[in-house]
Protein backbone atom coordinates (compact mmCIF):
# COMPACT_ATOMS: atom_id res chain seq x y z
CA UNK A 1 0.00 0.00 0.00
CA UNK A 2 1.31 3.39 -0.98
CA UNK A 3 0.06 6.82 -0.02
CA UNK A 4 -1.22 7.55 -3.53
CA UNK A 5 -3.26 4.33 -3.45
CA UNK A 6 -4.94 5.53 -0.27
CA UNK A 7 -6.06 8.55 -2.28
CA UNK A 8 -8.32 6.16 -4.25
CA UNK A 9 -9.88 5.05 -0.96
CA UNK A 10 -10.49 8.70 -0.04
CA UNK A 11 -12.05 9.42 -3.45
CA UNK A 12 -14.45 6.50 -3.07
CA UNK A 13 -15.28 7.49 0.49
CA UNK A 14 -16.05 11.05 -0.64
CA UNK A 15 -18.55 9.67 -3.18
CA UNK A 16 -20.13 7.57 -0.42
CA UNK A 17 -20.31 10.44 2.08
CA UNK A 18 -21.73 12.82 -0.53
CA UNK A 19 -24.37 10.20 -1.34
CA UNK A 20 -25.17 9.84 2.37
CA UNK A 21 -25.81 13.58 2.42
CA UNK A 22 -28.70 12.95 0.03
CA UNK A 23 -30.33 10.36 2.31
CA UNK A 24 -33.06 11.71 4.56
CA UNK A 25 -32.41 11.64 8.31
CA UNK A 26 -34.90 8.87 9.09
CA UNK A 27 -33.37 6.63 6.42
CA UNK A 28 -29.83 7.49 7.57
CA UNK A 29 -30.65 6.12 11.03
CA UNK A 30 -33.10 3.38 9.94
CA UNK A 31 -32.16 0.13 11.67
CA UNK A 32 -31.45 -3.09 9.79
CA UNK A 33 -30.32 -6.57 10.74
CA UNK A 34 -26.97 -6.13 8.94
CA UNK A 35 -23.80 -4.14 9.50
CA UNK A 36 -23.92 -1.97 12.57
CA UNK A 37 -27.70 -1.60 12.25
CA UNK A 38 -27.87 1.71 10.34
CA UNK A 39 -25.98 3.66 7.72
CA UNK A 40 -24.94 6.21 10.37
CA UNK A 41 -23.77 3.59 12.86
CA UNK A 42 -21.86 1.66 10.20
CA UNK A 43 -20.01 4.78 9.05
CA UNK A 44 -19.01 5.54 12.65
CA UNK A 45 -17.85 1.94 13.08
CA UNK A 46 -15.68 2.20 9.96
CA UNK A 47 -13.98 5.36 11.25
CA UNK A 48 -13.58 3.84 14.71
CA UNK A 49 -11.72 0.88 13.21
CA UNK A 50 -9.13 3.17 11.62
CA UNK A 51 -8.88 5.27 14.79
CA UNK A 52 -8.41 2.18 16.93
CA UNK A 53 -5.88 0.24 14.89
CA UNK A 54 -3.91 3.13 13.41
CA UNK A 55 -4.48 6.01 15.83
CA UNK A 56 -4.36 3.98 19.01
CA UNK A 57 -2.45 0.72 18.41
CA UNK A 58 0.12 1.83 15.81
CA UNK A 59 0.62 5.53 16.55
CA UNK A 60 -0.35 5.63 20.24
CA UNK A 61 -2.04 9.00 19.61
CA UNK A 62 -5.38 8.27 21.25
CA UNK A 63 -6.49 6.22 24.21
CA UNK A 64 -10.19 6.57 23.32
CA UNK A 65 -10.54 5.51 19.68
CA UNK A 66 -14.06 4.11 19.92
CA UNK A 67 -17.18 6.26 19.92
CA UNK A 68 -19.24 5.77 23.10
CA UNK A 69 -22.64 4.22 22.32
CA UNK A 70 -24.44 7.14 23.95
CA UNK A 71 -22.72 9.57 21.56
CA UNK A 72 -23.53 7.60 18.41
CA UNK A 73 -27.26 8.34 18.67
CA UNK A 74 -26.60 12.08 18.44
CA UNK A 75 -24.04 12.13 15.63
CA UNK A 76 -24.83 13.65 12.27
CA UNK A 77 -23.11 13.33 8.90
CA UNK A 78 -20.99 16.45 9.44
CA UNK A 79 -19.53 14.94 12.61
CA UNK A 80 -18.91 11.66 10.81
CA UNK A 81 -17.07 13.48 8.01
CA UNK A 82 -14.90 15.09 10.71
CA UNK A 83 -14.11 11.63 12.05
CA UNK A 84 -12.95 10.58 8.60
CA UNK A 85 -10.75 13.68 8.43
CA UNK A 86 -9.09 12.38 11.61
CA UNK A 87 -8.81 8.95 9.97
CA UNK A 88 -7.01 10.52 7.00
CA UNK A 89 -4.60 12.29 9.37
CA UNK A 90 -3.77 9.01 11.11
CA UNK A 91 -3.19 7.27 7.77
CA UNK A 92 -0.93 10.13 6.66
CA UNK A 93 0.93 9.92 9.97
CA UNK A 94 1.47 6.18 9.50
CA UNK A 95 3.03 6.80 6.08
CA UNK A 96 5.06 9.78 7.29
CA UNK A 97 6.27 8.42 10.62
CA UNK A 98 6.81 4.79 9.67
CA UNK A 99 7.72 5.09 5.98
CA UNK A 100 9.96 2.11 5.26
CA UNK A 101 9.05 0.46 8.58
CA UNK A 102 5.51 -0.54 7.61
CA UNK A 103 6.53 -4.20 7.65
CA UNK A 104 8.18 -4.02 11.08
CA UNK A 105 5.96 -5.85 13.61
CA UNK A 106 4.60 -3.99 16.61
CA UNK A 107 4.11 -6.02 19.76
CA UNK A 108 1.82 -4.52 22.36
CA UNK A 109 -1.46 -4.71 24.21
CA UNK A 110 -4.58 -3.58 22.40
CA UNK A 111 -5.03 -0.18 24.12
CA UNK A 112 -8.83 0.01 24.05
CA UNK A 113 -9.42 -3.51 25.39
CA UNK A 114 -9.45 -4.41 29.06
CA UNK A 115 -7.75 -7.78 28.53
CA UNK A 116 -3.98 -7.85 28.76
CA UNK A 117 -3.57 -9.82 25.52
CA UNK A 118 -0.38 -8.89 23.68
CA UNK A 119 -0.51 -9.11 19.88
CA UNK A 120 2.11 -8.81 17.15
CA UNK A 121 1.05 -7.06 13.90
CA UNK A 122 2.67 -4.88 11.27
CA UNK A 123 1.40 -1.41 10.41
CA UNK A 124 1.07 -2.55 6.77
CA UNK A 125 -1.25 -5.39 7.77
CA UNK A 126 -3.33 -3.09 9.96
CA UNK A 127 -3.57 -0.52 7.18
CA UNK A 128 -4.77 -3.21 4.78
CA UNK A 129 -7.20 -4.50 7.42
CA UNK A 130 -8.76 -1.09 7.97
CA UNK A 131 -9.21 -0.53 4.24
CA UNK A 132 -10.72 -3.95 3.52
CA UNK A 133 -12.90 -3.51 6.61
CA UNK A 134 -14.14 -0.19 5.21
CA UNK A 135 -15.01 -1.73 1.84
CA UNK A 136 -16.78 -4.66 3.49
CA UNK A 137 -19.01 -2.31 5.44
CA UNK A 138 -19.40 0.07 2.49
CA UNK A 139 -21.06 -2.83 0.66
CA UNK A 140 -23.45 -3.23 3.57
CA UNK A 141 -24.25 0.50 3.46
CA UNK A 142 -25.03 0.23 -0.25
CA UNK A 143 -27.31 -2.74 0.44
CA UNK A 144 -29.10 -0.75 3.16
CA UNK A 145 -29.56 2.19 0.79
CA UNK A 146 -30.97 -0.07 -1.92
CA UNK A 147 -33.43 -1.59 0.56
CA UNK A 148 -34.57 1.96 1.36
CA UNK A 149 -35.20 2.62 -2.33
CA UNK A 150 -32.08 4.66 -3.16
CA UNK A 151 -29.85 4.07 -6.18
CA UNK A 152 -26.31 4.27 -4.78
CA UNK A 153 -23.45 5.62 -6.92
CA UNK A 154 -20.42 3.61 -8.00
CA UNK A 155 -18.03 3.48 -5.08
CA UNK A 156 -15.77 0.80 -6.49
CA UNK A 157 -12.05 1.60 -6.57
CA UNK A 158 -12.21 1.10 -10.36
CA UNK A 159 -14.51 4.09 -10.54
CA UNK A 160 -11.78 6.51 -9.48
CA UNK A 161 -10.43 9.13 -11.85
CA UNK A 162 -6.74 8.18 -11.65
Amino acid sequence: MRKNEYEWVKQNRKVLLNFCGEINKDDFTHEFEIGWSSIRNTLIHIADCYNAWLGSFVLLKTKTPLTPKADIQHMNLKQIVQRFEQVDQYVNDVFKELGEQLDQPIERKIPWRSENEIILLTPAKLLMHTITHEYHHKGQIMAMARQLGYKPPNTDILGTDD
